[in-house]
């Protein structure tokens, strides 16, 4: 039996047309809706550029003033260096004028002293010779000045009586303790032959002073200093120290 050809059937036909047609057409409108967006796009991108340059000119301002406002600082911080820096020189020349006030006071105490000393002295010059041929010791001090540093200082004078020039030697005695022990020191060392030797050469008076160096952890108790004639004694004086 023969087949008989397939037809198409006119709805059929209509049918495939209608859809082909609805098919196009959304096509063009999803083209359509995309322009817009492209379009909504840019319009929204030229928006924010625009807000973009604006905020940059504005904070082209806010740069300015913070700029402003850093010169002020500096010009501020540079007078309160200088303010600072002529303090500080005024301080140095005070603790200069003060180093040299202290200075004074020692100078000006330690001339006071030898006023006190040179007015006993001449109290004492006043009155007649004592000891033999009128040579006496007169206002012997002895004191600690650093470890291990004794400072004496004594007055020599020889009465009005005398006319003639004294001439002979001083030498110290120490009474020392030590390590627990009486230690005997003299001063000069006799071992130290003549050069060393306190030289006395005085018509009316002669100061005396000096620093002796003391033994390790020795404890001056008393200080005698006697003045010598060719070996002969004619005067001296002791004093004691205090701890």
């Amino acid at each position: 039996m023969a087949k008989r050809p397939l037809r198409h059937h006119p709805l059929l036909s209509a049918k495939l047309t209608v859809r082909q047609e609805q098919s196009w057409h959304a096509r063009i409108a999803l083209l359509a809706l995309v322009i817009v967006l492209v379009l909504a796009l840019l319009y929204a991108a030229f928006v924010m550029g625009k807000r973009s340059v604006s905020a940059m000119g504005t904070g082209g301002v806010s740069l300015l003033q913070l700029q402003e406002q850093i010169s002020e600082l500096t010009s501020e911080r540079d007078q309160l260096r200088q303010q600072t820096n002529t303090i500080d020189s005024k301080l140095n020349i005070d603790r200069s004028m003060q180093k040299e006030l202290m200075d004074q006071v020692k100078t000006l105490t330690a001339d006071n002293q030898k006023l006190k000393d040179d007015l006993a002295f001449f109290e004492s010059f006043m009155q007649a010779g004592t000891g033999p041929d009128g040579v006496a010791v007169q206002n012997l001090k002895a004191e600690l000045v650093a470890p291990g540093q004794l400072r004496y200082r004594a007055l020599l004078v020889q009465g009005v009586k005398k006319s003639s020039e004294f001439s002979g030697e001083m030498q110290l005695t120490l009474n020392l303790v030590q390590a627990g022990k009486p230690v005997t020191m003299l001063f000069p060392d006799p071992k130290s032959g003549d050069a060393a030797k306190l030289k006395l050469a005085f018509k009316h008076y002669q100061r005396m002073e000096g620093v002796i160096p003391l033994p390790e952890d020795a404890t001056v108790k008393s200080v005698q200093v006697k003045v010598l004639e060719r070996g002969q004694q004619r005067a001296q004086q002791t004093i004691s120290l205090t701890t």
